[in-house]
């Protein structure tokens, strides 16, 4: 997933470099920008160092972009009782992510359960992120991080990390589009610092996040290369629906239309669940797109409470007639509930 950037480079001589950092750039060749620390002064040559610009740091959507991470990651980790408040200084030390990755994957990683040490947590690092790279490994995707940048705390490697993830497990949150940030790259060259301004794609359009996604089921084979077979999947899940959306004097025919406002999907769990669902709970005739975004979230709750796993669908793409989005939820139903009289 390559990310397109433009460089703008500026040089800045450096004087004599003192033990105690006190270090001072040539002052007639400096552009306005981010002021450099001298910890940043001090890179042995040929290392680089990567930090965001104060004002992406501000900027709103990307600010947007971190709360909508962080409610998910609350979301998923909520049972082990984690709450993030800042990716910045909750994230670096591999804790959460360690968390993050066993329920993304279900799998669990040979780590200590809780390291005080930096040592420590560089190896917890380590073992995390060459278990998140193994899984996109076969997908070519792009590495923007690495254990040094997420354990010094450098918000854009971390955000990338999140959104792969994101990403390849089919979160089901709507990821803020074109959000980019600027960050300047520090590089020591033969005892000069060279700075470059860059500027970072953290995300593009829903559609192009979409083809990302790299979980595959059932219904991408069916979609990509036996479309004629998806008639017959289709017809079971409609039979399926209708035994019990009959009962209501209901009936289904066409999947991805009439379950895109929320009704039919919220009425279902009720006959399923044997219960029945109070209106004010949602919108009966929904006109807006929040008002059918809230049904079927509305419906994915019941799902939970009913002791399915959360839908890995997004609501929205329900609402905005994805057939496979809707196939996956309709699929799940099925199959814990074919049985249902």
């Amino acid at each position: 997933m390559k990310k397109p950037y433009s460089v703008y480079l500026d040089i800045y001589h450096v004087s004599d470099l003192q033990a105690e950092g006190k270090n001072t750039i040539n002052a007639p060749l400096l552009h306005p920008g981010p002021e450099l620390l001298p910890e940043d002064m001090l890179l042995e040559e040929n290392s680089e160092k990567t930090i965001l610009d104060p004002t992406s740091r501000e900027d709103l959507n990307f600010k947007d972009l971190q709360k909508v991470l962080i409610d998910w990651i609350n979301s998923e980790l909520e049972e082990d009782r984690i709450i993030v408040k800042d990716l910045e200084e909750d994230l670096y030390d591999g804790q959460v992510l360690q968390k993050l990755f066993e329920k993304l994957s279900g799998h669990k990683l040979n780590v200590a359960e809780v390291t005080q040490s930096e040592i420590g947590q560089k190896q917890k690092l380590q073992t995390v992120l060459e278990a998140v790279n193994g899984v996109l490994r076969p997908l070519d995707w792009s590495t923007e991080w690495s254990v040094d940048s997420i354990h010094s705390k450098n918000l854009v490697s971390i955000v990338y990390l999140l959104l792969a993830l994101a990403i390849y497990y089919v979160a089901p949150i709507r990821l803020p589009e074109h959000v980019s940030v600027k960050v300047i790259v520090i590089k020591k060259k033969e005892g000069i610092l060279q700075t470059a301004h860059v500027t970072k794609q953290l995300t593009s359009t829903t559609t192009d996040m979409m083809i990302g996604r790299s979980e595959r089921d059932a219904f991408d084979t069916l979609l990509d290369h036996a479309p004629d077979k998806l008639n017959v999947v289709k017809t079971s899940l409609i039979t399926f629906v209708n035994k019990h959306l009959n009962k209501l004097n209901l009936e289904v025919t066409e999947l991805e239309s009439q379950f895109a406002d929320g009704v039919y999907l919220v009425l279902l769990m009720g006959l399923l669940e044997n219960y029945f669902v109070p209106l004010y709970n949602f919108y009966l005739t929904p006109e807006s797109f929040e008002q059918k975004v809230h049904n079927v979230s509305f419906a994915f709750e019941l799902m939970q409470d009913g002791g399915l796993q959360k839908p890995k669908a997004r609501p929205e793409d329900v609402v905005n007639l994805n057939l496979k989005s809707t196939l996956r939820v309709l699929y799940n139903l099925f199959t814990n509930y074919k049985n249902s009289e």
